[in-house]
């Protein structure tokens, strides 16, 4: 399937709407949800883990393919909770897009958020269901969907949330991310804010504070 064909497709995905309340009150396309700018769920999951000592958060890169933020860093695994689905179903996020079988009982619940986006046309009105997994693996287990991840980098979890809580303007990412010819490329390099899709305290400041209560600094 082309790209465009891609795209077609999952923008006539069906999705829950909710109010404002959280309460269900139908189905729409996905195109629709982010066009006229209804509350729908997503999943959403962190990994981290310790290197000699020091906890690490992994971060995706999106893929240039990606109609809406490309190139830029974002949650490890993330996306959209489909009609009839339920939270537990979002993990298949995981393996899809880098690889990583994981199951739902392994994840850390840091609760659930409500965020909101706008970029133009483009609404987004999140309720997203956000999970942690204190990961064993490391950056050369992940396996990328090219359609959607086209890098990953970690990054020391004590800079990363410095950067949000705006004590740092950059924080040092390593990794590697696939170009568009399918060639593998080291990362390393220093990303400010407007390095990631999403720069929204209100986002960040509770799951950055969980994820520090679980991994214990």
């Amino acid at each position: 399937m082309s790209k465009r064909g891609e795209d077609m497709s999952m923008e006539s995905e069906k999705l829950t709407i909710f109010d404002e309340h959280r309460t269900p009150i139908g189905e729409a396309t996905r195109e629709d949800v982010h066009k006229l700018g209804y509350w729908h769920e997503v999943f959403q999951c962190w990994f981290v883990s310790e290197e000699e000592g020091e906890p690490y958060i992994y971060l995706q890169k999106r893929s240039w393919r990606k109609k809406d933020y490309p190139n830029l860093f974002d949650i490890t695994a993330a996306g959209h909770l489909l009609a009839g689905e339920t939270v537990s179903d979002g993990v298949r996020e995981i393996k899809e897009e880098i690889g990583i079988d994981v199951q739902i009982e392994s994840l850390i619940p840091l609760g659930v958020i409500a965020t909101t986006a706008t970029k133009g046309t483009f609404i987004d009105k999140e309720i997203a269901n956000v999970f942690l997994y204190k990961s064993p693996f490391s950056l050369d287990d992940f396996s990328l969907q090219a359609e959607e991840v086209s890098g990953m980098v970690k990054v020391e979890f004590s800079q990363f949330y410095a950067l949000w809580l705006g004590e740092l303007a950059e924080v040092h990412v390593e990794g590697f991310e696939i170009d568009e010819a399918g060639m593998k490329h080291s990362i390393s390099r220093s990303v400010s804010k407007k390095g990631f899709v999403s720069n929204d305290s209100a986002y960040f400041t509770p799951v950055l504070n969980g994820i520090r209560r679980y991994i214990g600094v």
